[in-house]
């Protein structure tokens, strides 16, 4: 009855326009895509999306826990990519494996080796 795996993620955002941008801006995409019925915009990942809705934006519907995991191959390097790029980072790179951050908006993201 269903597939064997998640289309994608839900993260809801205030604004469209600037969460869109904040994510193709640190993800490294393009700033190309198109913003579907005025309030979706999805990032297309090898897997599952990150699918980015204000329509779904009310401040309880931010996610406090990560909901989405970014995996790296060099913990390092995306937590210093990410403070340069003045990013708030909410830990510490943790046992050298992982560490969070929060977006725009204050949905916690986790980055993970």
């Amino acid at each position: 009855m269903f597939l064997d795996k998640i289309g994608g993620v839900f993260i809801p955002v205030s604004n469209i326009e600037q969460a869109s941008d904040w994510y193709c801006d640190i993800l490294c995409f393009p700033k190309d895509g198109e913003i579907h019925f005025g309030h979706i915009y999805v990032l297309p990942l090898n897997g599952q999306n990150i699918i980015l809705d204000s329509k779904i934006f009310a401040p309880e519907h931010i996610h406090k826990v990560p909901a989405v995991q970014l995996l790296t191959d060099d913990i390092k390097r995306s937590y210093d990519y990410l403070k340069q790029k003045n990013v708030h980072i909410t830990t510490e790179i943790e046992n050298g494996h992982w560490f969070n951050f929060e977006d725009l908006d204050g949905n916690i993201i986790m980055v993970c080796k």
